[in-house]
């Protein structure tokens, strides 16, 4: 090979030893993709949003969410950033849904169920001691007027007071600290590190003028050193509590009147002569709220009439609308019926209608006054549907069997054109009569196939809350219950009721121990009667 073809065939300059390197390190490079880059954004606005989630909880002392999502945020960057985790990367998002909307909220229905949770108690004693101080306050005969300025700062309003040439200022949170000097006696006109709110922004909005109206910003740590308030917006005074918190007695005492509230087990600060005063915290009561439901007879009672018609309603919005389903698929799947295909279109329609607007067109149609059943149907009759309770009982059973009844009838039309024309023609060779054909051949055959539905169903029923809310709201109402129950209630409208949600006292900790019995017992009803299923299909 002569010179020139050599410096032709040699490599360009640069090249060398390195090249192999080079090459190498800029496979990886790419080899990273554009997978790569998604997935470490995703990852960052994971960890982003679990910081979030850990600084909240760590604000409102919240350990057990806290430490949740640390251990969910760390498992999640080991899985994802790991090659020898294949298998979880795709088993892990469904892990982490099923843990938070599964097993976290009924463990947190459960720890509630131990608690007294609810009006009244719904957070801390330090909580509940801010609340019966605010409840007594009073302004400070002869205390000093501050001229004010309104402040806001990341969202949250706050007070900025001259105080003989300081600027303090404080929040709800945070009570007042000192954060500059200024001349004259006028209200702070800057206030560094907070926004002023605009005097005209303020007279035209009524929630802000509300809220500020409401603010109340503490002196100090001490809450008996009273807080800061106004009336006007322009001025503020100090304003101190009849009640007096001494932390290491775990006493209030009334200064007006002398009487002293002891902090109790109950959570609650109670006196001597068993007043108490209206705030309390949440504390943790064992079974307190599983043993009132038997043995408290202002609840009992309510709650066993509530009981026996949560059953009664739950086997008969099966029963019924089976038996009529069935037996409008046994007379439309008969060949000899003319037009049965619309037929079956017109008697499937309650299906495809939303059950609270049902319910609401069915609760106008039984009103006693106005309603067209009593027109149409008794002949004008004054009949109180929705005020007697065996009535009601009747007209929201009804309701439930008109939207449901389709759905057995698509069921069973289903179910019979799949039992084989064999075995019919077998039995009718054989003499069998048509109740006989159908009672130990088609009835049998049926039950297999509809019977897991069957179960299934009475657990929709059980917890069936849009038609019994929307047709009467439960009522009408059980004369001496604790609560707003009523005879057409179930277990899971009378959770509502408890819960305090349609309005008055809520008591969280009982209705999550309703909750968690009534989980229990359809879990139980379903365990055996699944159980028993099996036995039909040695039919087969």
């Amino acid at each position: 090979m002569s010179l020139t073809q050599e410096a032709t065939q040699a490599p360009p300059p640069g090249d060398g030893p390195l090249r192999p390197a080079r090459e190498s390190h800029a496979r990886n490079w790419r080899g990273l993709g554009w997978g790569f880059v998604v997935k470490l954004i995703l990852m960052m606005l994971i960890n982003a949003f679990g910081v979030l989630v850990v600084l909240s909880a760590y604000r409102v002392e919240n350990w057990f969410i806290l430490v949740g999502m640390v251990v969910i945020v760390a498992i999640a960057d080991w899985v994802y950033f790991s090659k020898r985790t294949i298998p979880l990367k795709y088993l892990l998002p469904g892990l982490i849904f099923l843990f938070v909307f599964q097993i976290f909220i009924f463990a947190y229905t459960a720890y509630i169920a131990f608690t007294n949770y609810g009006t009244g108690h719904a957070g801390t004693q330090e909580q509940a001691v801010q609340a019966a101080l605010i409840q007594g306050e009073r302004r400070v005969e002869g205390s000093e007027t501050y001229p004010l300025t309104i402040v806001q700062q990341l969202g949250a309003l706050g007070f900025a007071i001259n105080d003989g040439g300081t600027v303090r200022v404080g929040t709800e949170d945070q009570p007042l600290n000192d954060v500059g000097e200024m001349s004259g006696s006028g209200a702070p006109t800057e206030v560094p590190g907070w926004d002023i709110v605009d005097r005209n922004q303020l007279l035209s909005d009524q929630a802000l003028q509300d809220s500020v109206i409401a603010l109340r910003v503490p002196v100090s740590d001490d809450p008996n050193d009273g807080a800061l308030r106004t009336r006007d917006a322009v001025t503020a005074s100090i304003y101190t509590s009849t009640l007096v918190w001494d932390e290491s007695a775990q006493t209030i005492t009334d200064t007006t009147t002398g009487t002293v509230y002891h902090a109790t087990e109950k959570g609650t600060f109670t006196a001597d002569d068993g007043t108490s005063l209206p705030a309390g915290w949440a504390v943790n009561v064992g079974f307190e709220n599983f043993t009132r439901l038997f043995t408290d007879p202002k609840l009992a009672e309510p709650m066993l009439l509530v009981f026996g018609w949560t059953l009664v309603w739950s086997v008969l919005s099966v029963i019924i609308p089976f038996a009529l389903g069935l037996f409008f698929a046994l007379v439309y799947n008969d060949p000899r019926v003319r037009g049965r295909k619309w037929m079956r279109t017109l008697f499937i329609l309650p299906y495809a209608f939303p059950a609270f607007m049902s319910a609401l067109v069915f609760r106008g149609m039984f009103n006693k006054e106005f309603g067209v059943i009593n027109d149409l149907f008794f002949f004008g009759a004054d009949i109180n549907w929705l005020g007697d309770p065996t009535l009601a009982r009747i007209a929201v059973l009804w309701v439930n069997v008109w939207l449901s009844y389709p759905y057995w009838l698509l069921v069973c039309t289903g179910a019979l054109q799949a039992i084989p024309g064999d075995a019919l023609e077998a039995a009718e060779i054989d003499g069998a009569g048509r109740f006989r054909r159908f009672r130990s051949i088609i009835l049998p055959l049926l039950l297999v196939s509809t019977a897991p539905l069957a179960i299934s169903s009475f657990a929709v029923a059980f917890n069936n809350f849009t038609v019994i809310y929307m047709f009467n709201n439960g009522g009408p109402s059980i004369p001496g219950a604790p609560y707003a129950l009523g005879y057409t209630d179930i277990l899971i409208s009378a959770i509502y009721d408890i819960s305090g949600v349609s309005g008055g006292a809520a008591d969280y900790g009982l209705a999550s121990a309703l909750s968690i019995i009534a989980f229990l017992f359809v879990g139980i009803i379903a365990f055996f009667s699944f159980r028993q299923t099996r036995k039909l299909e040695e039919f087969m």
